[in-house]
């Protein structure tokens, strides 16, 4: 049986919502699914796994804090073990599937990219092919303003159930490419 490892930071839920979508569906393409948090996963070993989706929120266009220092301390451990090579070359049936939340009181997915081309390089050294990057717009929580005044209009309740049945298929679909 093909295995995937899901390892998020939530603040808010948003995040949280996403990765529990995306294990549905890679549980309905007969994946066997670990989630963790990343304090949870610090002795895991992404090279066990078939599939290993990261995600977080965008803080500023940064990965936030918690989910930086877990994957600097990560990628030490792989470069302490041998297992970056110059060169990055490809690891035959390594895979890597990268998700961002983001809000929209600034400038939206434009924070949110750099995140996500951040955790990719992060995969793409340890030669693991990156499936997809997804950005998933989401509601920001504890300010009225920012959840309905910014660039991406009203986003309170986001990512709705609908959005989120989305993740879940597109899910089902990258499992079945495992």
């Amino acid at each position: 049986m093909k295995t995937a490892l899901i390892i998020y930071w939530s603040k808010t839920g948003n995040t949280e919502k996403v990765a529990n979508s995306i294990k549905e569906g890679l549980e309905e393409a007969h994946l066997q699914v670990t989630v963790k948090r990343p304090e949870e996963a610090e002795t895991l070993d992404y090279f066990d796994y078939d599939l290993v989706c990261v995600g977080c929120p965008s803080y500023s266009w940064h990965p936030p804090e918690p989910m930086t220092d877990f994957l600097k301390k990560k990628f030490a451990q792989y470069r302490q073990n041998g297992k970056i090579k110059s060169s990055a070359p490809k690891v035959q049936g390594k895979n890597a599937l990268v998700f961002v939340t983001y809000s929209g009181p600034h400038t939206g997915i434009d924070e949110a990219i750099p995140v996500g081309k951040d955790i990719r390089q992060y995969f793409e050294h340890l030669g693991f092919s990156v499936i997809d990057e997804w950005y998933v717009l989401s509601e920001f929580h504890g300010s009225l303003e920012h959840s309905t005044q910014g660039r991406m209009g009203d986003i309170r309740g986001k990512p709705t159930i609908e959005q989120l049945k989305v993740i879940k298929d597109d899910s089902n679909r990258v499992g079945g490419l495992i």
